[in-house]
């Protein structure tokens, strides 16, 4: 999640050549930007920016993007179904020792609503920039409007949480690029230096050849992922939306939401996305909670090469923690973060074991923070006009975590192929929904939800 408390300045505007680091289909559709017409900052050299979704990531995005270092920026605009959560935004952003200033937002200019959206988007010109921070699920529904109005987009992860829609997201993007909008996907971890020196590292072959790949993010209850019954205070659409880390359609659960930066980051070391996978979880001591999470999850990806990626999840208390990523090569292991998001504090051993006396390399400390980065580097592309398209590998990892949860969710194997041409759309229709109107997911008479129930039921994650 975004670290609104952070007030670490952007310390480098330079942009890393990001081509190298995805598969060559992504690069290849980023290229394809370079010859569309330009969408840039506006003739004052003022980019103005349009928040949609005032939760805490948003909160943070909104503030990254206040802080580039690299000519003005002004936050003109929010958006929320809850009319507490964009007054919050609006008082920790305007009151902000460092951003404050930059904070033009009237009432006329503060949206509520699912059409909110449209509201704020219509005060942006081409080139300016919209914030889409909302649950998921709603991502291909604004990004859709935002390519009509020509706007270049932050996006936060996950980019989408089934199939359905990661088809439909990556046949938009293709307007986006042929319109040259910049886009940014909340990956952050892509934009670390730490990060992207230890990828130069294994492509040059100092691990040699890539055998096993680990991710870990095992904590204790975590955001909204466990969900206790509704009392009554909320509409059922308002309730399961304040609580969207617990229902698949709105976030694609625990799974897509807190393992996302662990499987992307890993993958991105491989330099190619996993074929297969197989899975399990499972719900334990669960109470009084009706989310449709699983507890735990183990997924086990396979590369094409059969090179294998573990990784495990886990949302339960007074349970062993551990947040990191590691690579093992033929010639020795690279972690490739150890400590959350950040700082990663990157290195490479020589051997299998964490000795320090057989460290070959290490980053340096401190580390720039890779949340600021992410947004130095998208105000970066759009003054100068540099192709920048990062949806693609959004939408990549996002599926390839969906196919995970898949599997742990059916008890099948599930390939990369078999997932992109799954029709279970989980929220069909969230395009039209209005305050008023009922969830994609019912809650039964009993009061729960349908959960996933492995090898029982076997062609979609839950009925």
């Amino acid at each position: 999640m975004n670290d609104f408390k952070s007030t670490q300045s952007a310390q480098s505007r330079s942009r890393r050549e990001f081509l190298k680091n995805t598969t060559r289909a992504a690069a290849a559709t980023t290229l394809v930007a370079a010859a569309a017409p330009s969408v840039h900052a506006a003739e004052d050299n003022s980019i103005r920016v349009a928040l949609i979704g005032c939760g805490g990531r948003g909160t943070g995005a909104a503030f990254n993007a206040l802080l580039v270092d690299n000519g003005p920026v002004h936050l003109v605009a929010l958006a929320d179904v809850f009319p507490k959560n964009l007054n919050s935004t609006y008082a920790s952003l305007s009151g902000h020792k460092d951003v404050g200033s930059k904070v033009d937002i009237p009432e006329e200019n503060k949206f509520i609503g699912f059409d909110a959206y449209k509201q704020a988007m219509d005060l942006l010109k081409p080139g300016d920039v919209v914030i889409l921070a909302t649950p998921p699920a709603f991502r291909w529904v604004h990004y859709t409007y935002a390519i009509d109005k020509g706007l270049n987009v932050f996006m936060e992860k996950p980019v989408t949480v089934d199939a359905p829609t990661s088809v439909r997201m990556l046949e938009l993007n293709k307007k986006a690029l042929e319109k040259n909008l910049k886009v940014g996907v909340g990956l952050m971890c892509r934009h670390c230096k730490a990060r992207q020196e230890l990828f130069d590292r294994i492509q040059d072959g100092e691990l040699g050849q890539l055998t096993m790949l680990r991710a870990y993010r095992m904590a204790g209850p975590t955001a909204t992922a466990a969900v206790l019954p509704s009392d009554g205070s909320l509409s059922e659409l308002f309730y399961q939306i304040k609580n969207f880390h617990g229902f698949l359609w709105l976030s694609g659960g625990a799974v897509s939401d807190f393992l996302i930066h662990n499987i992307d980051e890993t993958c991105w070391m491989k330099n190619e996305w996993p074929v297969k996978v197989i899975g399990l979880g499972g719900r334990h001591y669960r109470g009084d909670h009706v989310d449709q999470n699983f507890d735990v999850y183990g997924l086990e990806y396979t590369f094409a090469d059969g090179a294998k990626m573990m990784v495990d999840g886990r949302t339960m208390p007074g349970c062993k923690r551990e947040f990191a990523s590691l690579v093992h090569g033929t010639k020795g292991l690279a972690v490739v973060s150890s400590a959350g998001h950040s700082p990663a504090k990157s290195r490479i051993y020589d051997g299998h074991n964490m000795d320090k006396e057989r460290m070959l390399w290490e980053y340096p400390q401190p580390e720039q923070n890779p949340y600021q980065l992410e947004w130095d580097d998208l105000i970066a592309a759009i003054r100068d006009d540099t192709p920048y398209n990062e949806v693609e590998r959004g939408v990549m990892a996002s599926a390839v975590t969906s196919m995970g949860r898949m599997a742990a969710h059916t008890g099948q194997e599930i390939t990369l192929e078999q997932f992109m041409k799954h029709d279970h759309e989980f929220g069909p229709g969230i395009d039209a929904l209005t305050m008023d109107s009922p969830p994609p997911l019912t809650v039964g008479a009993n009061g729960l939800y349908s959960v996933p129930m492995p090898g029982l039921v076997k062609k979609r994650e839950y009925l």
